[in-house]
């Protein structure tokens, strides 16, 4: 992976492991349901492409996403959700001939229904709602709170009698996505019953047909503790408890995943290029930064690594390293924000050795400030059989 004198900085996709992990979990779901994959988490095309083969469809927020979706799944296998769709986006949606849009407000409903009249077509929807809460803890709370997601649960009565009265929209249900990074398989059981619950309420409320329910994703990854995950298979039977005590098996049920997918399958793998004592703080500076690998410094936590030995040193001079010390990681970048992980406990680090940030395959490249700097973009690996040598570089 290296030449003499160029420092490595890679992100490296292990695409086997990726489709191990999504096909079992595909497999233990309920009979009615069925699991898109949330694209924003990653949308490289390698990744799509392995996707692809394992998922219903792919949960989409932007035009753009939907082009990269259509390029691996047909049109009719897309869904289309997020807050703030232009015209444009609604319009592309539209003449594409996706599977349905999740609508995220009054106004955007009305807008939707004139799109669509004005291309003589309609279109299934679901009506996403911000429930009151309140909700379990998780590091990020997407509703029970003012947020710009869905549509406040004080306004769904009027956003679902307006739905059921216009003549473009097909009102076939709700999406929920109320928490994420959530690691408590049995809260996030409690939040499926809740889900049931209201969608059920509504469509009994205003005698319509109850034919699809999201129920989002906001499965968490535990960055801090890489051996205390989600238990999935506690949430699984719990979801085949509360199915049955709803009565909900005639109702397609829908998760958008992301995170929990991809997370692990990914690896931001650079190099030591300097060690530092500022102030009696120690410093390990590596190639590259933030720019390539936001996700740190975005969630403010101290990301998992692990410390590759290189044996090879190209200088005559004496080595630098740290030997029992805390040690904070940092990047290329002219901001002391630019910081991966902070004093961290490292038994030795030397300059020239690897440093490998795991669990790096969801928001990582895709919500970096790749371009702050002029820093050369990362290479990119792809492991899949015996094909270690794919290599990809963004430009």
């Amino acid at each position: 992976m290296k030449t003499e004198g160029t420092p490595i900085c890679h992100y490296i996709y292990d695409l086997d492991a990726m489709q191990q992990h999504v096909a079992r979990i595909v497999k233990s779901l309920p009979n009615n349901c069925d699991m898109y994959y949330a694209m924003k988490a990653n949308s490289e095309s390698r990744i799509l492409e392995a996707m692809a083969s394992h998922v219903v469809g792919f949960e989409v927020a932007s035009m753009g996403e939907i082009d990269k979706g259509c390029a691996h799944l047909p049109a009719q296998r897309i869904i289309f959700g997020g807050p703030g769709k232009t015209d444009e986006e609604l319009d592309h949606a539209i003449e594409k001939g996706i599977e349905r849009i999740h609508v995220e407000s009054i106004h955007e409903l009305e807008r939707l229904n004139a799109r669509l009249e004005h291309h003589e077509t309609t279109m299934p929807i679901l009506l996403r709602v911000n429930l009151s809460g309140p909700f379990p803890n998780a590091t990020l709370h997407m509703a029970g709170r003012p947020t710009q997601f869905g549509i406040s649960e004080n306004e769904i009565d009027e956003a679902i009698q307006r739905a059921l009265h216009l003549k473009h929209v097909q009102l076939q249900g709700f999406h929920f996505h109320s928490i994420s990074n959530n690691l408590d398989a049995e809260l996030h059981v409690n939040v499926m019953r809740l889900y049931f619950e209201k969608a059920k309420q509504w469509a009994k409320t205003y005698d319509f047909p109850l034919k699809h329910l999201n129920v989002g994703g906001g499965i968490g990854v535990n960055y801090k503790d890489l051996d205390a995950q989600f238990d999935w298979q506690t949430f699984v039977e719990g979801l085949h408890r509360v199915i049955d005590e709803a009565d909900m098996h005639h109702v397609p049920i829908n998760f958008e995943c992301g995170r929990y997918l991809t997370a692990h399958m990914g690896y931001y793998a650079t190099e030591v290029i300097d060690i530092k004592q500022v102030h009696g703080a120690h410093y390990a500076i590596l190639k590259g930064g933030t720019q390539q690998f936001r996700l740190p410094v975005s969630w403010q936590h101290n990301h998992p690594l692990e410390i590759c030995e290189v044996e090879a040193f190209q200088y005559d001079f004496k080595r630098p390293e740290l030997k029992n010390r805390a040690v904070t990681f940092v990047g290329q970048l002219c901001t002391p924000k630019d910081v991966f992980s902070k004093e961290r406990q490292t038994p030795q680090i030397r300059l020239g050795d690897i440093v490998v940030f795991q669990y790096a395959g969801a928001y990582g490249w895709s919500i970096s400030h790749h371009d702050f700097l002029s820093h050369p973009h990362p290479t990119f690996v792809y492991l899949s059989d015996t094909k270690e040598d794919n290599y990809e570089t963004h430009v």
